[in-house]
């Protein structure tokens, strides 16, 4: 997105009254001299103790010279959880333990900190982060709403951070090859890409009744900037991503990732349009909000993305469970995390014999790598030479537009013109760009 998008999409989202003001000076990290030099200790914050919270904690105190000072969590069982397991693995004891992220965030000797919360609350941390003066780590997807993408996006920059958004599959160097191979030209012009999840170990989600939050828990603090409801145990920790009020479901869950790698191959930013069809079509009983099968479509100049996933179910195409395919008029190449390879098209000649276009290439498969713990490793090397790592933010906010946008489409049930910074001629879709914050919390105006 040029600057001149960057700012006509602030302005539109001014305009739609979904930003709010927020102290912007930036407090430079107390310890930020400190990491300048190879020899010294990179000090983490943990914001969110579950489990993906913990692991992308985990692998960075596998990287020499980092240290966790801090646990944050709105349920104290999980803080004494992380608590167990960076002292008996790491063999680090964090001096701070606090439901309360913006304590955490006054700490000045942290110097990063790791934003592994559910979706809905990534993105004011993270602002606030950067306003603090300290690089962030923020789990994918990168925020529940373009507008608090963008927001995101120009914190960063306007704070000279470094974030690096969870996507950890940048970091992995047999995506990578694979990704050379797709911009290698090989498989000839490139018309459409497909992504999918088929998850059959997602299960259906029996309706229950609220009931009180447990008394380990500040609930309040966990709705944050969320609608205020009842407590129900549905709608809490893994599950929260199958309810709209936080989350976007497999769309965006497991999208983060397989749309990324379609982005990624193609080097593409923002689509022209969505459209997307779907619904509770597996348990439409269930409690789950979000659709469990559904299918969307994006135009990009010269070729098409697909998006397709199911839950309950989990033979996809090309029968695997996922996986992103590139189709091009030589050739077709097909990428899981367990392996890529390309299939060669073919045709019949002059002579009515069929030939193949390309040469095709046999199955490669990862070689004893750790994907998140790399990307923990190229955050923290980014920290100290100020670059922008694997999956920068603004990489993240990128490979994510798509499936805010199919969701938009989904929920309106129309087909969304983008013109890369606001949706056009459609006021409806356009007030689902952002979601409207509950008091006291505000979306800050970077504008």
């Amino acid at each position: 997105m040029t600057d001149k998008s960057r700012r006509k999409f602030l302005q539109t989202s001014v305009e739609a009254g979904v930003t709010g003001a927020l102290a912007v000076t930036s407090v430079e990290a107390a310890s930020y001299n400190k990491i300048q030099g190879a020899n010294d200790r990179i000090r983490l914050g943990l914001i969110g103790c579950g489990g993906q919270g913990g692991s992308d904690l985990m692998k960075a105190l596998q990287v020499p010279k980092t240290e966790c000072v801090a646990l944050c969590d709105v349920d104290d069982a999980q803080t004494a959880r992380q608590l167990k397991t960076v002292t008996e693995r790491a063999g680090q004891t964090p001096a701070m333990l606090t439901r309360d992220f913006r304590r955490l965030l006054e700490n000045k000797d942290i110097d990063a900190v790791i934003v592994g919360t559910p979706d809905h609350w990534h993105a004011l941390p993270t602002i606030m982060a950067c306003q603090a003066g300290k690089d962030v780590y923020v789990e994918k997807p990168l925020a529940t709403s373009i507008a608090e993408g963008r927001a995101m996006v120009e914190a960063a920059r306007r704070y000279k951070r470094v974030v690096q958004v969870g996507t950890m599959l940048r970091s992995s160097a047999f995506h990578q090859e694979a990704m050379a191979y797709v911009q290698s030209g090989k498989l000839g012009k490139i018309r459409m890409v497909r992504g999918w999840a088929y998850l059959n170990w997602v299960k259906s989600l029996p309706v229950v009744a609220d009931e009180p939050a447990p008394a380990s828990v500040d609930y309040d603090m966990w709705l944050g900037p969320a609608p205020k409801r009842a407590f129900n145990r549905n709608r809490f920790h893994f599950n929260f991503r199958w309810f709209w009020d936080y989350a976007g479901g497999l769309t965006t869950d497991w999208g983060a990732h397989q749309m990324d790698i379609a982005a990624w191959g193609m080097q593409s930013a923002a689509p022209q349009n969505a459209m997307a069809a779907g619904g509770k079509f597996g348990y439409p009983e269930d409690a789950q909000e979000i659709p469990d099968t559904l299918q969307a479509l994006w135009t990009y100049p010269g070729y098409t993305m697909v998006w397709e996933h199911a839950v309950f179910v989990g033979r996809g195409p090309e029968a695997r469970e996922h996986g992103v395919a590139f189709h091009g008029n030589n050739g077709v190449l097909v990428i899981d995390r367990g392996g890529w390879e390309v299939f060669p098209e073919s045709e019949r000649g002059k002579d009515r014999k069929d030939f193949y276009r390309m040469t095709g290439e046999p199955r490669a498969t990862p070689r004893n790598e750790d994907p998140g713990l790399e990307h923990a490793r190229n955050f923290l090397d980014c920290m100290r030479t100020r670059q922008r790592p694997a999956a920068d933010i603004e990489i993240g906010f990128n490979s994510i537009l798509p499936s805010h946008l199919a969701n938009i489409a989904y929920r309106t049930g129309r087909t969304v013109a983008w013109d890369g910074a606001k949706i056009v001629n459609d006021a409806e879709a356009q007030r689902l760009v952002a979601r409207e914050y509950r008091a006291p919390w505000k979306l800050p105006s970077l504008a």
